[in-house]
């Protein structure tokens, strides 16, 4: 939450959804099971702490695939926020979709209902990965849905996944400039996590899937993020949004760690880093100059990126300094 935007979320917990993935169990991830009624929706606006008049007030259908659960329910739920918008007390809602559950009629009814922004779980752009992975859609699918979504003037959210059964780095670049070329408002990127109760987890146990670890996510990620920005789409949330569920131990393995995003972003200053060393004497001093809010990314968790550097290039000594001219690049000074 920001200044600007205020997200007042809903769960709305594997309704909908006509398949199983195989890593979900939305339960254990949302950490809510109950029906949504309308009446959920009126009272979660209703104990929101609002923000000031001026800031942006959605109301968020996270969860779930929206626009596949029975239409007389949607119109139910997208009532009670309609309701809430005209009163004044809500200016939008955004929900999260799948690719097959999306056409031009569907996407009619939401715009009547002051729906401004949808998500779309593409999770993969190569088809065995989707297949592998249970989504019941083709990445043909995802470039129908996604092209639907801007044509009628939604904001487009596109949701991958790093991990999956199938998945390898070169696919999951692959993906990521598929979906760059999909020209998405923002993308969330979420490295498969092995959760209680699903059949990733079955597979994991019979040995039959191998765990996406952290370490795998970071690496992986730290060659997608950079793709995104230099496309100028912003990566709005990477890594599942840790849960009392997930932490608890319901994350058996994979990728799950609450400061995931700023591993990968440290992974990115080390490469970079690396890039600007190569090639450097052995013995040298070094000083890394970076931006001063990025300092404690360079340095990296117990100074990780500090110790990797020295040891990688026989760094005598190694120094990181904030810079105060700093355009957002890392600047080396060597001794």
């Amino acid at each position: 939450m920001s200044a600007r935007a205020c997200i007042l979320p809903v769960f709305v917990p594997h309704q909908g959804c006509p398949h199983t993935c195989v890593f979900c169990n939305q339960r254990h991830i949302s950490g809510e099971s109950d029906i949504v009624t309308a009446e959920t929706v009126k009272h979660a606006i209703r104990k929101a702490a609002l923000p000031p008049r001026g800031a942006k007030r959605q109301l968020a259908f996270y969860g779930g695939s929206f626009t596949a659960i029975p239409e007389e329910r949607q119109q139910a739920l997208l009532g009670a926020a309609k309701e809430a918008m005209d009163a004044g007390m809500i200016d939008s809602v955004r929900l999260s979709t799948r690719p097959d559950a999306v056409d031009a009629a569907v996407l009619d009814r939401l715009r009547a209902f002051g729906v401004e922004t949808i998500e779309l779980g593409a999770q993969s752009m190569n088809d065995e990965v989707l297949r592998l992975s249970g989504r019941g859609h083709t990445a043909a699918d995802v470039e129908r849905a996604a092209r639907l979504i801007r044509e009628s003037g939604f904001e487009l959210i596109l949701q991958m996944m790093t991990g999956l059964p199938g998945d390898t780095p070169e696919r999951a670049v692959e993906t990521a400039k598929k979906l760059i070329e999909l020209q998405p408002d923002g993308v969330r990127i979420y490295p498969t996590v092995i959760v209680k109760d699903t059949a990733l987890y079955e597979l994991w146990k019979a040995g039959r899937y191998r765990e996406h670890t952290v370490e795998d996510a970071v690496e992986v990620c730290a060659m997608l993020l950079p793709l995104f920005d230099q496309a100028g789409i912003p990566v709005i949330r990477l890594g599942l949004n840790p849960t009392e569920e997930l932490s608890g131990g319901e994350a058996v393995a994979g990728a799950y760690h609450p400061a995931l995003g700023e591993l990968v972003k440290s992974r990115i200053l080390l490469n970079q880093a690396r890039e600007l060393l190569r090639g450097i004497e052995p013995g040298r001093s070094v000083v890394i100059g970076v931006p001063a809010p990025k300092l404690s990314q360079m340095v990296g968790q117990r100074r990780e990126n500090i110790q990797k550097l020295c040891a990688e290039f026989s760094i005598r000594e190694l120094q990181v300094v904030p810079l105060i001219d700093a355009k957002g690049d890392l600047r080396i000074d060597i001794r």
